[in-house]
């Protein structure tokens, strides 16, 4: 069983060999994991994976070998009704009905609501307009529709809940992400400032042959610093939610742009930039990133690439406690005004089709912020944005 489980570590690109799998048998050899599939999942982790950047994918060929594995998962769903979390139904709507559907009145009343249907609900239910459950038209719940809405335990459906009700993971982009095309880079490379910096450790070719012609033969070797790109890069990538879709563009564009750039920063955020951004996905929550360091950081020479759908509620970026996962002490757009003040050569990338972007209000919103420098996320896009960077 190990052999194969072994084989679907591999396929799944995570970098193990014999010995880790030796390591692993010696471990369970000791007994120090019997009778558990969770004690079993940490122990092969920790004796497999000899990078944090690999957790992902080693859970998802877990899950894959494993059938059934039982999800881990913040949330205390003892204190939840199963079938809550289970989605009996979708209700399909038309356009016409979607209509009809009226938001509560802002935020604050929407969160007074919600309080006031937790302490009256006594039961579970599904479908209906008011109480928390699935489907149907309640602001309360997951699996139904409602403009603006809270969503709780469970998947959306139609990107336009206001709050979500859970603590969320998302994954690390992959750097290691073999390009479907060269064009993306070589849309990049027309950012570049080549300079030679730092120790001579390399050769130089022209100058030793003139020095050991012009000295009479004998060998007289010239070394000069490495020629990289000296253009720094600051880059902030939207991650989870509905840019979950768009995982595999975003991690072309991270590939190619780890190989181009010698001076690169790069962090998170969900849906819009707030108080702290993060570095690593996975310690989001305990290793934050001021976003103010950030402003006093980073020199105004750097060039900033936003990657992210722009889609969200216009709460999150026009009012404080906007935020669909925090209560944010300023709104969103004053951070990202903060950051487009400091830096003059700043672009939006956005995946999302433009033949879409007027119908989302936060993406029109985000386009004037950036003085319209919103760009696609196409091979096109990238080198219009790349040709305003390097103006």
């Amino acid at each position: 069983m190990l052999i194969d489980f072994f084989y679907q570590i591999k396929q799944a690109r995570i970098p193990v060999s014999l010995q880790e799998l030796l390591t692993l048998i010696e471990a369970l050899e000791k007994n120090l994991a019997f009778g558990s599939m969770d004690e079993f999942y940490q122990l092969s982790k920790m004796c497999l994976v000899k990078d944090e950047k690999y957790f992902d994918r080693f859970d998802q060929a877990f899950g894959k070998y494993y059938q059934g594995l039982e999800s881990r998962d913040d949330l205390d769903v003892s204190k939840i009704p199963e079938d809550w979390l289970k989605q009996e139904f979708l209700k399909h709507l038309t356009d016409e009905e979607k209509a009809k559907i009226e938001a509560m009145g802002g935020l604050d009343q929407l969160m007074e609501t919600l309080k006031k249907r937790l302490e009256e609900q006594k039961k579970k239910h599904a479908g209906g307009n008011k109480w928390i459950g699935t489907g149907g038209t309640s602001p309360f719940g997951h699996g139904g529709y409602n403009p603006a809405g809270i969503r709780i335990g469970g998947e959306g459906q139609n990107n336009c809940a206001v709050k979500v009700w859970e603590k969320r993971q998302y994954r690390n982009l992959d750097d290691n992400c073999e390009l479907g095309t060269r064009n993306i880079k070589v849309a990049l490379k027309k950012l570049r400032k080549f300079a030679r910096t730092g120790s001579a450790d390399e050769l130089d070719l022209d100058d030793t042959i003139k020095s050991t012609a012009k000295d009479g033969g004998l060998l007289n070797i010239k070394m000069v610093p490495e020629r990289h790109n000296a253009v720094k890069l600051l880059v902030f990538f939207d991650i989870g939610g509905s840019m979950d879709r768009y995982v595999q563009m975003c991690e072309q564009l991270f590939s190619a742009i780890r190989t181009e750039f010698k001076h690169l920063e790069y962090f998170y955020f969900h849906n819009c930039v707030y108080e702290s951004l993060w570095r690593d996905n996975s310690r989001r929550y305990d290793e934050g990133v001021d976003t103010n360091d950030i402003l006093h950081t980073f020199g105004s020479d750097y060039h900033v690439i936003f990657v992210g759908d722009a889609a969200m509620s216009p709460w999150e970026l026009i009012y404080e406690n906007g935020s669909v996962e925090h209560d944010n002490a300023e709104p969103g757009q004053l951070w990202l005004n903060r950051i487009k003040d400091k830096w003059d050569k700043t672009i939006w990338l956005n995946p999302v089709s433009e033949n879409y972007w007027q119908f989302t209000q936060s993406t029109q919103m985000i386009k004037q912020i950036f003085d319209d420098k919103m760009f696609p996320l196409t091979i096109s896009g990238i080198t219009e944005g790349i040709k305003f960077l390097a103006k």
